[in-house]
């Protein structure tokens, strides 16, 4: 199966044209040719932090999304790159690129918040990026995480009181992954080396105290604790000097900092061996034909105003795959009784005989 797929390069899947989002056909088409399970990472972050190079990293290319050497965002919307799962080969990867967030030239957080949210409603690991240490600066480059529950429904009828438990996020949320770039600071508390793990829990630590400041303080770290209960953090020494960062997709590893090359082969294999194939409430795995659903539901909802509601998604899906095994059963008995049935039947019931049987294989073809 995973010789299907032939993307010798990313392909635009959600484009961003003047503030409307609009999915691209042609990647639609080759998501409905993947019939395997698929495992979806998205990456996320502020734009030129090296998104684009660990992706490229998890497709074993050095290049193919876009990285940029100049002061402008090259991803625009979200780009998808389709490849065979390195250790799973009955699963497919696809990976998600997306656009920077922050770009002054966009000028539009309203997008931003949008791209974030779809980042996490199609992926099953979701890869947040960014510079340097997780300070309070870093946490409110995070405030979309806290915008969530406004740009997100997980049912759709929300409870009596209008609210929704944040259980209902949880099921459906991806697992959460820090990559924090050009990290220049020891793993060290109180003299005690500490890993990258606990460095992110020892960051999301809540303040005691109901101020405004504290409210501030605790909004982003109590939503990523609640969200996702999966949580895991990589740090990274820079690459390479300053000046030759704009030309890192042509420098070998023998190039760059060792360090780095080893870090960035950690997060892969751990990205390789830990995350999850996609799965909707109720066990479904999605394939290909669901991802491609799952997308032109969550635009189509976005474009005309509405919320993206998984529920909605889900039945979106079920009623595609019914009409479509509804279909492939009645070709089925029409193909069967035109073969088998002689007419005129010498006996009615040998007629009804024929049409029970029939209609049997029919149902299993439906079932």
């Amino acid at each position: 199966m995973a010789s299907e797929i032939h993307m010798p390069g990313p392909e635009c899947l959600i484009e961003n044209t003047n503030g409307r989002l609009l999915v691209n056909p042609k990647a639609l088409k080759i998501l409905s040719a993947i019939r395997q399970p698929v495992v979806v990472v998205a990456i996320v972050g502020l734009y030129h932090t090296g998104k684009s190079y660990l992706m490229n990293k998890l497709a074993g290319k050095n290049k193919g999304f876009s990285l940029g050497s100049t002061v402008q965002s090259h991803t625009k919307g979200i780009w998808m790159w389709c490849v065979p799962h390195p250790k799973k080969p009955n699963r497919t990867l696809v990976l998600l690129d997306s656009e920077g967030l922050g770009d002054v030239e966009k000028g539009d957080n309203q997008n931003d918040s949008w791209i974030f949210a779809l980042a996490i409603l199609l992926s099953s690991t979701f890869v947040y990026n960014s510079m340097g240490t997780i300070n309070q600066q870093a946490m409110d480059q995070l405030h979309y995480v806290t915008e969530l529950t406004d740009r997100i429904r997980a049912r759709s009828s929300p409870d009596v009181d209008g609210v929704e438990d944040s259980a209902d996020f949880v099921s459906f949320f991806p697992d959460f992954v820090w990559t924090l770039r050009d990290f220049s600071l020891d793993l060290e508390v109180d003299g005690q080396s500490i890993t990258a793990d606990e460095y992110l829990e020892n960051s999301l630590k809540l303040k005691k105290g109901t101020s405004p400041k504290d409210k501030t303080f605790n909004m982003p770290r109590l939503c990523i604790r609640k969200f996702f209960p999966k949580k895991k953090c990589f740090v990274f020494d820079r690459p390479t000097h300053r000046k030759k960062l704009g030309q890192l997709e042509e420098l070998c590893d023998d190039e760059l900092d060792p360090e780095f090359v080893q870090q960035a082969a950690v997060f892969c294999s751990y990205i390789f061996g830990n995350s999850k194939t996609k799965t909707l409430s109720g066990g479904i795995k999605v394939d290909g034909p669901r991802l491609k659903t799952l997308v032109q539901t969550y635009v189509n909802a976005i474009n005309s105003g509405d919320l993206p509601c998984m529920e909605s998604a889900v039945l979106a899906l079920a009623e595609i795959e019914n009409s479509a095994a509804v279909q492939k059963a009645i070709a089925h008995y029409d193909q069967q009784m035109g073969q088998k049935l002689q007419l005129p039947a010498e006996t009615l019931q040998e007629l009804l005989d024929l049409h029970w049987a029939t209609e049997k294989e029919a149902i299993e073809v439906f079932m």
